[in-house]
């Protein structure tokens, strides 16, 4: 049994792919071959991986950052907006995986190809920064979490800090045991337990909440300033949520057809996964009113249990959720730094792998402890690097009239 488990996380590492070929000649902008998965994964494995991501703890944060500075009518209608908009992106550039009988399996790789190296490089610091102020997020959120559940537990808990040191180490060890995209399938099942066990429980305290709650209202408050301020930051999380600027190396992992595939899966995100976060979000608002906080869970009635239930399944799938938006980071240094010609867990890269994520999380963990006050940053920068990576270039991918291919 242990030989058949070292064969399948073999079979999920290490794939090689030729390198783009234009005019006759390899364009290496980037890495040309790959230490993660290609060509393996279902469209129903990749479709719940989405659901279940885009459906992480962010989502008790966006009753205040979405719906508050917008009220009831902008914020309905820029969710609506933007959620279609960044669908029918994702939609679109999805279809340009395969362009002239050539797969990309990243982002900046077709950018390269098509536009030349400044794109590369550019898509490439957008994408990695947008997913590194991502992770800073994600180590905030666990810290915040584990923190709900010692104060429930003690009047004077730890501080955040350790907290989020905490969850940094435990983000690292997920990342080791389960190296690649494709390695998630076995904690699917789990995630998607721990997702909607929370989401069914928060739904239905903030229904009974707001039944109660007779003193809430929905005006927005701040000067003009800081409303269209905050406006734009409440467009800027509505971006974040609904997108994630790694389409292409999500949909490398993919079996053939892989285009069609994906759009399943986005299908799934899109409809599905959509419903359930923006549901919180409108029900959380309606139950609360402008003043509700930034973190649901601190304004629950009820049992000590619910709070607890509830931090933990967000804390644990967390863990998971997180790696599908840092895997990209783990295969670019992964494959620049493991030997390919040796398996994954070979004694050799075993100790690169612990280095590489290690070097990874440590100053991930170190700067979201020393700025634990960077959500709101995170979504509005993050939101400057997305709008270009979902909106902007696959526009021109699109003006570029390319030959794309249904493979």
């Amino acid at each position: 049994a242990m030989e058949a488990e070292k064969r399948d996380v073999s079979s999920e590492a290490l794939s090689v792919e030729p390198g783009p070929v234009r005019d006759g000649e390899v364009r290496d902008y980037g890495l040309i071959s790959s230490a993660h998965t290609v060509d393996h994964d279902s469209w129903r494995q990749v479709g719940l991986l989405l659901v279940t991501s885009f459906n992480c703890g962010y989502i008790l944060s966006f009753s205040n950052l979405m719906l508050v500075p917008l009220g009831w009518t902008w914020g309905i209608m820029c969710l609506f907006v933007v959620g279609l908009f960044t669908a029918y992106a994702n939609w679109l550039l999805a279809g340009f995986h395969f362009i002239n009988g050539q797969r990309f399996i990243r982002y900046r790789d077709l950018m390269g190809f098509l536009f030349g190296k400044k794109l590369f490089y550019i898509t490439w610091v957008f994408q990695f920064l947008t997913l590194l102020l991502g992770n800073m997020g994600f180590i905030l959120l666990g810290g915040r979490a584990l923190k709900e559940i010692s104060s429930e537990f003690s009047n004077s808990p730890m501080r955040l800090q350790y907290f989020i040191i905490i969850t940094g180490a435990a983000f690292f060890l997920y990342s080791f045991a389960v190296p690649t995209m494709s390695a998630m399938r076995r904690w699917l099942g789990i995630s998607t337990i721990l997702t909607f066990t929370y989401i069914v429980i928060l739904l239905a305290v903030l229904v009974k909440d707001g039944k109660s709650n007779e003193n809430r209202d929905y005006k927005i408050r701040g000067s003009k300033v800081s409303k269209v301020f905050n406006g734009f930051g409440a467009v800027s999380a509505i971006i974040v949520c609904n997108t994630s600027g790694l389409l292409l190396e999500i949909q490398s992992t993919l079996r053939r057809p892989a285009i069609k595939n994906m759009r399943k899966a986005l299908c799934l995100q899109y409809s599905v996964g959509l419903v359930a976060y923006y549901g919180v979000s409108i029900v959380g608002y309606w139950a609360y009113g402008s003043t509700v906080s930034e973190y649901l869970p601190t304004e629950l009635s009820g049992p000590k249990w619910v709070k607890v239930l509830i931090n933990l399944a967000v804390f644990v799938q967390s863990i998971i959720s997180q790696h599908m938006f840092v895997v990209p980071i783990h295969e670019a240094l992964d494959t620049k730094f493991l030997k390919l010609d040796e398996g994954m867990h070979s004694r050799g890269n075993i100790k690169r792998l612990i280095s590489l994520r290690a070097l990874l999380f440590s100053g991930n963990t170190l700067v979201t402890a020393a700025f634990p006050f960077m959500g709101d940053f995170v979504n509005l920068f993050g939101s400057f690097t997305l709008i270009p990576l979902t909106f902007v270039f696959p526009s021109m991918i699109f003006l570029k009239d390319v030959g794309t291919d249904s493979y």
